[in-house]
């Protein structure tokens, strides 16, 4: 990648593989593992690899895309029940070793995390969570703004608003 002159991958994915028939994480093998902690290993030797070369990484889709049954491209990931805790973990370990530059934050719908936004638009999810309870002070970016999970929900300049705010 830095041979070619880029300076950051919106990589690794971070996702735990929780439904392995998820459809846009599990049943495109974009996950590293079910297993938290290979999660963990995988994330961080490709963080350090990207590293070494110049090149910035960037985990995603906080909180945890791998339960999700819907892909956010294709519209609302309604994660309330199926998300686990676990899948927090790759962010929680990496944060703490200081070894994450970039988080992505996708747009996961979680009751129990904010009831009204999903969590690229959440003050509750990126402040709170995110920023306040992991700890994480690195740069923080959004999935595409245009995916239909809020697109079909929010205006342009609300998503825009919302997303700044939270």
């Amino acid at each position: 990648l830095r041979d070619l002159g880029f300076t950051m991958n919106f990589a690794p994915v971070a996702d735990i593989a929780v439904f392995p028939d998820s459809p846009a994480i599990g049943r495109l093998n974009r996950a590293f593992s079910s297993d938290p902690k290979t999660v963990v290993a995988h994330n961080r030797a490709f963080l350090k690899g990207l590293a070494a070369h110049g090149v910035i990484g960037c985990l995603k889709h906080f909180p945890g895309h791998g339960s999700a049954r819907q892909d956010t491209h294709q519209g609302v990931a309604d994660i309330t029940k199926t998300w686990q805790t676990a899948e927090l973990m790759p962010y929680e370990q990496l944060i703490r070793e200081n070894a994450v530059p970039m988080i992505m934050v996708g747009h996961l719908y979680h009751a129990g995390m904010d009831s009204k936004f999903p969590g690229s638009l959440s003050y509750q999810v990126i402040t709170k969570l995110l920023r306040t309870k992991l700890g994480f002070e690195g740069v923080i970016i959004s999935d595409d703004l245009q995916m239909k999970a809020i697109r079909d929900y929010f205006s342009l300049r609300d998503i825009v608003s919302l997303s700044i705010q939270a």
